[in-house]
């Protein structure tokens, strides 16, 4: 069996059901400028930071939510102050609080636990009468309970023990981004143009870090600029990986085919690049064209791209006497998840693809995805029922013979995974 197709970012990505990320922070985000202080009750200022105690908030019940507010304010003493005594009268209790130094101000990252039935309007509208500008909120959830220096460190640990979580750890450090890593050259060879300084750029809304393993990461996040302390935390986390350099787990389960034979399934990386070039001499021109979408000629030739850890992860199945007879490969795609299987023909219809292919939905679910594609040809009915088999939602999208095949994962899956 054979599936998939080669990580190619000039295909059609599907359609439909997906929120586009942007779209989504932005029905959370409200721009205001400067406002007046908000007066008490009866018209007076309320300026001694205590809650008021009228009507509306009396009413509010029990239950709340959790929310991320970030927001500018003036670097002047009192200002915080102020911020807070406005959210303070509308019962909004404030867990946690990092700042962000500017030239020309400060930036306050705020974890709030608000009354459920305060609009976000309203909340918004509070942090602007406390004198907030440039105000950002989405919701939050359980884990960002956890305080920023441990999370941070929990980043790093992830990081130090495998050079693929290097773009997830990125991501969960800065947020809803697009992390997109660019190899030193193209497949044809062609070196990379405009390579970042040593020291990384950050314009606005945009990070561009030195890959420590060749080429270039670059991180975007059109809806909320990124700060100094972002950026400096971003480099620190490209900085560790580069001196720990290649690393991978070296983890391995042997598995018993439903026919009796034994394989070993494995994380891969670059040292495997002449086992899997192997692979490709014995695998048949139908197999390799229906995984490559291209001239076989041309296969060796993704083999680097696929198998380092800056771009996913990649899993290796092998015989009893050491044999490399299958890949699937888990690739990262700016904020999307792509999945992708070669099994070499002789070994093919046994069971090494759908073992893989649970695998790295299992690997998908652990970082947070909620949705993995495969792109194949609309003639390949073996990886339509390899997919069918994950027992998960299906979205099928076809066009001139390309088939798009998105699995969404279950929360059952996620949270099994997590």
């Amino acid at each position: 069996m054979t599936h998939a197709t080669p990580h190619d970012h000039t295909r059609r990505r599907p359609h439909g059901w997906r929120v586009d990320l942007v779209e989504l922070a932005a029905r959370w985000s409200r721009r205001h400028g400067d406002g007046p202080v908000t007066d008490g009750p009866n018209g007076t200022n309320n300026t001694d930071g205590a809650p008021h105690t009228n009507p509306t908030n009396s009413a509010r019940g029990a239950d709340t939510t959790l929310w991320r507010l970030r927001t500018t304010v003036r670097d002047e003493p009192g200002t915080l102050a102020a911020l807070c005594a406005a959210l303070a009268r509308h019962a909004v209790d404030i867990l946690a609080l990092q700042t962000h130094p500017l030239a020309d101000g400060t930036v306050d990252e705020f974890l709030l636990r608000a009354p459920a039935d305060l609009p976000p309007s309203e909340l918004t509208h509070a942090v602007t009468a406390g004198g907030g500008r440039d105000i950002w909120l989405e919701r939050a959830d359980a884990h960002d309970l956890v305080d920023a220096p441990t999370r941070i460190l929990s980043l790093a640990t992830r990081t130090a023990l495998d050079a693929a979580e290097l773009p997830l750890a990125l991501r969960q450090l800065l947020g809803r981004c697009t992390i997109r890593s660019l190899p030193a050259k193209s497949l044809t060879g062609r070196p990379l143009e405009g390579m970042p300084p040593v020291e990384g750029v950050l314009e606005e809304t945009m990070m561009r870090l030195r890959d420590p393993s060749g080429g270039a990461i670059t991180i975007e996040r059109p809806y909320l600029p990124f700060t100094p302390t972002e950026f400096a935390r971003a480099r620190a986390l490209v900085e560790l990986d580069a001196r720990l350099g290649p690393r991978v787990p070296r983890r391995h389960d042997v598995l018993t085919l439903p026919e009796g034979n034994e394989i070993t399934v494995r994380r891969a990386d670059t040292r495997d690049l002449e086992a899997a070039r192997a692979m490709h001499q014995r695998c048949s021109a139908k197999t390799l064209s229906l995984r490559y979408h291209g001239p076989v000629g041309d296969a060796d030739r993704y083999l680097g791209h696929l198998l380092s850890p800056r771009f996913g992860r990649t899993l290796a199945a092998h015989t009893a006497s050491g044999r490399l007879v299958a890949l699937g490969h888990l690739l990262w795609d700016g904020d999307e998840t792509e999945i992708a299987l070669l099994v070499e023909d002789e070994w093919q219809r046994r069971g090494i693809g759908g073992e893989l292919l649970r695998r790295l939905v299992e690997m998908a679910a652990k970082t947070g995805c909620e949705s993995v594609y495969a792109v194949t040809q609309s003639a390949n009915t073996g990886m339509v029922a390899t997919m069918r088999a994950l027992e998960l939602p299906l979205d099928y999208q076809i066009e001139e013979g390309t088939l798009v095949i998105t699995a969404r994962l279950s929360p059952a899956v996620i949270s099994s995974g997590a």
